[in-house]
């Protein structure tokens, strides 16, 4: 029998997941996200030039910072000055990594995306709400971009992306964790894919102890599943 989850879900079902889009005055991609506790800001902000390593290569570039406010665990966290944490790290490149598994480069050359992912409420599921939220602000700041008669080679997006967090939590499998659910799993596992169901990352272990290639399978097909409910909440927010 599958333990009860404390806010009443199903195993597969994953918390209320809105995007607020146009959240802030001026920025086109600028996405508030609620899931469940957790709140995440996302900006994306096009500017004119791209990396060094890109000058001359006739292609655009998409980069993520993510960042934690001080307020956003209930404790004060000491704000970033001059040195961005390891955490903070491996989201912002998990985060660029997503977003660029998806995009079309060639379509905006010598331009380069900058999305922005504030974290003000955490309750778990950070980065995967972060690369969800920063799906929906970048189709809105090319969507900005075609409206402004912006010349563009082409369809930036060439896909959506969609991420989830799958646990087994006390002998059950769960999908899209709250903090105390991610605190209590035996196995932690983040699943990122596009919406045509290709993978862009799996990354994740076993907490306590190890798992069978069995309860893997069952992770993933669980996450699939969970997706599918991420992805029908990201088309709505575009759809509006």
């Amino acid at each position: 029998m599958p333990t009860p989850r404390l806010d009443g879900r199903r195993a597969d079902q994953i918390r209320p997941l809105s995007f607020h889009r146009g959240w802030l005055p001026g920025v086109p991609g600028s996405v508030l996200a609620n899931a469940g506790g957790t709140r995440i800001l996302c900006t994306a902000i096009v500017q004119d030039g791209v990396p060094p390593f890109l000058v001359g290569s006739d292609q655009g570039w998409v980069t993520a910072e993510y960042s934690m406010l001080p307020g956003s665990t209930g404790e004060r966290r000491a704000r970033d000055r001059g040195r961005t944490d390891g955490r903070s790290v491996e989201i912002q490149r998990l985060v660029g990594r997503a977003l660029r598994a998806i995009v079309n480069r060639k379509a905006f050359p010598g331009r380069t995306v900058w999305v922005d992912c504030d974290v003000l409420a955490a309750d778990g599921g950070t980065r995967t709400t972060a690369i969800n939220a920063a799906w929906v602000a970048l189709h809105d700041a090319f969507a900005d971009l075609r409206a402004r008669g912006v010349a563009l080679r082409g369809q930036p997006l060439a896909d959506s992306v969609r991420a989830i967090s799958v646990g087994l939590v006390d002998g059950s499998l769960l999908a899209d964790l709250s903090y105390y659910e991610d605190s209590q799993a035996e196995v932690d596992l983040n699943l990122v894919m596009t919406g045509s169901g290709r993978l862009v990352e799996v990354s994740g272990g076993a907490e306590r102890g190890s798992f069978t290639l069995e309860q893997f399978q069952a992770i993933m097909d669980l996450g699939q599943t969970a997706l599918q409910e991420v992805g029908a909440a990201q088309l709505a927010a575009t759809s509006a």
